[in-house]
């Protein structure tokens, strides 16, 4: 399988740091060339950096790390290019309010994850992962011991959920599958399994008993 991360800003890069220090090869793809190629040369032999075009092609598992309105666009852009591929969706649909803080782009009862999954084609594999924990977190909290944090996921598909947990693994973290692409809302921001929610990051015995 070959992992691509379209994304190399405070997630992406970060992802993609644990998942090579985890042993998995990744492709690192930007709208800036020369923020993969930096990014890529840092991680060492494990990374290259190609376009986002050449990443939609090459990838069987395509994370997005990117913000929600770009995700979009990249659905709507490629297409029928997605079909086949495992699409996975970190984003978190807030903005800067007013008031100093971040609220809700969309309804408050729907999810990111349900919204980019509807506009997939019909044969793209979608799951929501990696956007429930701070980008501080993602670094800070990866290969913890005794007790290693939670990656939660959700996903229809339980082939690609096996996937993106061992990428989660790979990530240094326990996956948790939380339920279907339905079940996103929880583990966005301002879900009830969201770290800022939480106010920690849980082991998986913690996670279990919220799940």
């Amino acid at each position: 399988m070959t992992t691509a991360i379209v994304g190399t800003g405070n997630i992406g890069s970060r992802l993609a740091a644990n998942l090579v220090a985890g042993g998995e090869t990744v492709l690192l793809a930007s709208r800036d060339l020369d923020d993969a190629r930096a990014l890529a040369t840092r991680l060492g032999e494990r990374a290259a950096a190609v376009t986002v075009d050449e990443a939609v092609d090459a990838a069987d598992t395509l994370v997005l790390a990117v913000w929600f309105d770009t995700i979009k666009e990249l659905v709507t852009q490629y297409g029928d290019r997605l079909d086949g591929k495992i699409v996975v969706d970190p984003s978190n649909p807030i903005a800067q309010n007013d008031q100093g803080g971040f609220s809700k782009t969309i309804p408050e009862d729907e999810s990111a994850g349900a919204t980019i999954a509807a506009l997939l084609p019909t044969g793209a594999r979608p799951v929501k992962a990696f956007g429930t924990l701070s980008a501080d977190s993602l670094t800070s909290a990866a290969r913890r011991s005794p007790d290693r944090g939670v990656g939660f996921y959700a996903t229809d598909d339980d082939a690609a959920g096996r996937q993106v947990a061992d990428l989660i693994r790979a990530a240094g973290f326990d996956p948790l599958k939380v339920g279907g692409i339905d079940q996103s809302v929880r583990i966005e921001v301002f879900g009830d399994l969201h770290e800022f929610t939480i106010g920690s990051v849980p082991s998986l015995n913690e996670a279990k008993k919220l799940v």
